[in-house]
């Protein structure tokens, strides 16, 4: 079995939104980098969050500082981003049965965090969010606003490509490092599509894989990363049931939070400490609780039809106290340089937020530009991100107004519920960031709204998955396993919310992807092959 080689400047494993974010900021500064995921971009916590861009409000009760790098980093997000971001504004609003001094003292935080906070009597609040219940007492305006991670992300990466061909990897894994004289001289990975293993040889190595970053620095020998593992729940509606972001104006809690992400909203979040970050999945308890604390803010909850439900896992920084409470935990994040633990050439990056990954991106790559003598600043607060073609596809609507402007009655719809036609499909597979020969619909799905949308996957899933077959990225029964892959993850969220309206469209979907495509005849003889 052949070991295939890399060699760069600058390895970064995990490629979030942070591990993106170092990779642009070195890449602008001149430093090669190669950036490895096990999985696919986003695969952590920078995917299974709420897309909210925080003003800070949330945090300014209990943590000044924290609130306003949030402001501020939003802010500049929103200079150099403007393509990913929905500035919708947002409300913090409390109900009958909140704490009145807690609600009255919030104006007072803010200020203290620099975030601007405008007080609204509670008719003027239901102005502003027609779904506001008659129980509202106190709101206040912040500047929230709703950002894409998908497609910022994307732009990280394909900055860093253009900038100086700085590459990503995805399915690579890490399994170990080799040290010598204090400096891991080769990180020994393995390629998880076909099992091949994989030497990477860099002069610095950056951990910044989230939820993860305490494994892979236990694997350097390094143990002074240590990590609180929280999982969040959030459920998506089927449309968009509020203008702009609503909190509930308390302590934070499961359910007081209502995001909109486009066409759609989200609603959560939970947070249950979890030992292994790769065995989460939402619970049906979670939703029902989500759903009864979030309807007290907002009672049309209780009538919006839900699609999906997805849980995502927090990396927070261990402190005393929070070791079993993920509300307790410190919402900033740690740099390690290592130094202490013997090694020259390994940084950690852990902790913050997604508002704030630029920032995190910031200081880690001031620390690896210093290492490898390199004086160039940084230019990521000053420096916009580049949109295109290929980058565009993840934005809620897009789609859809490419097809009717262009009216082309050749190019089919593989995607009903969100629009996607074939031509964007071959536009992800040809030039997006991450592309690969053989593409997976998950990949796909991942640069696109391909089964986002109500009947998540039911259509789209066997459409795509033909187009794949006519244009030759997929050759024998591979295509279909895939398709078999793709349709098993949607269900996964699908199915802590089967009431209403949503359960006779998994009865469609069972149909269409069992009557018809035979797709659990192909798991089990898959099963049998294996067993």
């Amino acid at each position: 079995m052949n070991v295939r080689v890399h060699e760069t400047e600058v390895l970064i494993i995990g490629a979030g939104a942070t591990g993106s974010g170092i990779m642009r900021d070195l890449a602008l500064r001149g430093i090669h980098c190669l950036l490895i995921d096990r999985r696919d971009l986003n695969a952590g916590a920078s995917g299974g969050n709420h897309g909210l861009l925080h003003s800070g409000g949330r945090y300014a009760t209990a943590d000044a500082e924290t609130a306003a790098e949030c402001r501020r980093e939003g802010e500049i997000l929103k200079r150099l981003a403007p393509e990913c971001i929905d500035d919708c504004g947002g409300l913090f609003v409390a109900v009958e049965g909140d704490d009145p001094d807690f609600a009255a003292r919030f104006p007072e935080h803010c200020r203290v965090a620099g975030i601007p906070c405008e007080a609204l009597t509670p008719a003027e609040a239901r102005e502003r969010e027609p779904a506001l219940p008659e129980t509202v007492f106190a709101a206040y305006t912040v500047p929230d606003a709703t950002i894409d991670p998908f497609r910022i992300v994307l732009e990280n990466v394909g900055q860093a490509q253009q900038a100086n061909g700085s590459r990503y990897l995805p399915h690579t894994g890490v399994e170990g490092f080799d040290i010598e004289d204090g400096e891991i001289v080769r990180t020994r990975c393995r390629d998880h599509r076909c099992g091949d293993p994989v030497e990477i040889r860099a002069r610095q190595v950056v951990n910044a894989s989230g939820a993860w970053a305490e494994k892979v620095a236990r694997l350097a020998g390094c143990t002074d990363v240590t990590l609180l593992c929280s999982k969040g729940t959030l459920l998506i509606s089927n449309a968009r049931v509020t203008n702009g972001v609503v909190n509930r104006l308390r302590p934070p809690d499961d359910g007081d939070i209502l995001v909109p992400g486009g066409t759609v909203s989200l609603l959560g979040t939970s947070s249950v400490t979890v030992e292994d970050p790769d065995d989460i999945r939402p619970t049906i308890a979670e939703v029902d609780r989500i759903l009864a604390e979030g309807a007290a803010m907002l009672p049309i909850l209780n009538e919006t039809r839900f699609v999906r439900a997805f849980s995502g896992v927090r990396p927070l920084l261990r402190a005393p106290g929070s070791e079993s409470d993920g509300r307790k935990a410190n919402r900033g994040f740690a740099l390690f340089d290592h130094e202490d633990q013997g090694l020259t050439n390994f940084v950690t990056v852990a902790g913050g937020k997604f508002t704030t990954f630029r920032l995190m991106a910031e200081k880690a790559g001031d620390l690896v530009a210093r290492r490898l003598g390199n004086s160039e600043p940084c230019k990521t607060a000053l420096v916009p991100l580049p949109s295109g073609d290929a980058l565009r596809w993840t934005d809620p609507g897009a789609a859809a107004r490419d097809w009717y402007r262009r009216a082309d009655p050749t190019d089919m719809i593989l995607c009903e519920c969100e629009m996607v036609a074939r031509s964007a499909v071959d536009t992800i597979l040809a030039e997006a960031p991450g592309a690969e020969d053989h593409m997976s619909l998950r990949a796909i799905a991942l640069r696109s709204r391909i089964g986002k949308g109500a009947c998540q996957g039911a259509f789209c899933a066997l459409r795509v998955m033909a187009h794949l077959y006519d244009r030759g990225v997929y050759d024998g029964p591979d295509g279909l396993r895939q398709a078999r892959d793709f349709v098993e993850g949607r269900f996964r969220g699908v199915r802590p919310v089967l009431w209403g309206a949503q359960m006779p469209q998994a009865e469609l979907a069972e149909i269409l992807h069992c009557g018809l495509a035979g797709m659990d005849l192909a798991a089990a003889e898959d099963e049998g092959r294996t067993g």
